[in-house]
């Protein structure tokens, strides 16, 4: 390390992995990093140089857990759905009497996005609150839909007096799906950023999908040229493929930890806590989240069932009973045949629904054998029980990276009094 005269140190090496690196910083208090030896193989040259251009600076210890599967995945998936589309372009060209040529279908599938695309995407766009909700399951509904309209498009040359519709309801399909994968993006790299480094994370992801749509491109290029220059190729290698689309997605988000609080992933924390003692992270939850069915409901949390209007949930002659019961509170409970309903102030945050939770939950234990109608004394008792237990119950959850700020039911169905 060298120093000026009466001066702080500016300049020091390091050696890490079989790399020096020269540290400066600058008049204008700029560091700069030069690399002055590095003696490590060609190959872990060429793969230090990949890590840095595609992963987030700091990687691995500078993302969540789960991320490296994630962005396995993703590859794959990107890798398919380019090949995917180069293949349904080209079918879509035959169906239109045309002749292409592989270069061609893949300059053209740039420019076959309009018409019915832009309706689905409009239609689509009215459920941005759930897409904030659930980011996991629209995500994989969005490359469901795409895979259906490449489908479509690729049987298109089998009816071609239906050139019109068919291709219609493809670019339908796939306009939905546009919006719902761009609208999960950001909760998606959102749970994986640990440093505060969401941009640095957001632009690797997006050089990461940049570089496998191109390999996909070219796959598809050589199977447009080979296998697949004939109708029964297609048939073969694009349901292939589709199950190979859809099985990446998959895996994709279950490797999400998605750490915001929404009425599935709150039931299955409160769950655990109830019957292990034990608060649960969002990587230990991201594998047990069920991406198909909206399953929220669970008898021993007390089967809470959020996101109903007031005037659906609670009759009006138990409302001010029930705001009394409540009455610093931010949420109403009413308690039904087969489940409880909660409705949650305008204002109310993740740590209101997660009180309400656990009322109702304490409440069902307490009295098991109905749920209808339950007194105000064992409604009073699941209060006091909530109280003593959630200033510990939230710390917890706070130290395990859940955000307890806002509760996503993805219907905003609130109220005000």
């Amino acid at each position: 390390m060298e120093k000026k005269e009466g001066e702080a140190p500016v300049l020091w090496f390091e050696t890490s992995d079989s790399v020096c690196r020269r540290h400066q910083f600058e008049p204008d208090g700029r560091l700069s990093v030069v690399v002055v030896d590095d003696s490590r193989p060609f190959y872990q040259r060429i793969a230090g140089s990949f890590m840095n251009k595609f992963f987030p600076s700091g990687y691995p210890y500078s993302v969540n857990e789960g991320y490296l599967r994630y962005t396995q995945f993703r590859a794959l998936q990107h890798v398919t759905s380019a090949t995917l589309s180069v293949l349904s372009t080209q079918s879509l060209l035959f169906a239109a009497g045309l002749q292409p040529t592989p270069a061609q279908a893949t300059a053209v599938s740039w420019i076959l996005k309009d018409g019915m695309q832009h309706v689905g995407k409009l239609i689509c766009s009215n459920w941005g609150a759930r897409m904030d909700s659930e980011p996991k399951r629209w995500r994989l509904l969005a490359d469901v839909l795409y895979d259906i309209g490449i489908g479509l498009e690729v049987l298109s040359p089998l009816c071609p007096h239906l050139f019109l519709e068919m291709a219609g309801l493809g670019n339908f399909a796939k306009g939905m799906a546009v919006v719902a994968a761009r609208a999960t993006r950001l909760p998606i790299y959102s749970s994986f950023a640990k440093e505060g480094n969401l941009s640095d994370l957001f632009a690797k992801g997006e050089a990461f999908s940049t570089l496998f749509n191109v390999i996909g491109i070219g796959v598809g290029i050589q199977l447009a040229s080979s296998i697949c220059a004939s109708m029964q190729g297609k048939l073969v290698a694009v349901p292939l493929l589709t199950i190979i689309h859809i099985y990446s997605v998959s895996e994709e988000m279950r490797a999400t930890p998605i750490n915001t609080l929404n009425p599935r992933r709150t039931a299955m924390v409160v769950d655990d806590f109830l019957k292990a003692g034990i608060v649960s992270s969002p990587a230990s939850l991201r594998y047990r989240e069920n991406l198909l069915f909206n399953l929220q409901l669970k008898e021993d949390t007390g089967n809470v069932r959020v996101g109903n209007a007031m005037h659906k949930a609670i009759k009006p002659s138990r409302l001010l009973e029930l705001k009394q019961v409540f009455s610093e509170e931010k949420f109403l409970l009413n308690f039904g045949h087969k489940c409880i309903d909660m409705v949650l102030e305008q204002d109310a945050t993740g740590e209101d629904a997660l009180r309400g939770w656990l009322v109702a939950a304490y409440a069902a234990q307490v009295e098991s054998s109905s749920l209808h109608e339950l007194s105000a004394s064992v409604m009073h008792e699941a209060y006091e029980k909530m109280n003593a237990v959630f200033p510990v119950f939230l710390k917890e959850l706070q130290n395990k990276g859940w955000h307890t700020d806002r509760f996503l039911d993805g219907t905003g169905s609130r109220f005000a009094l």
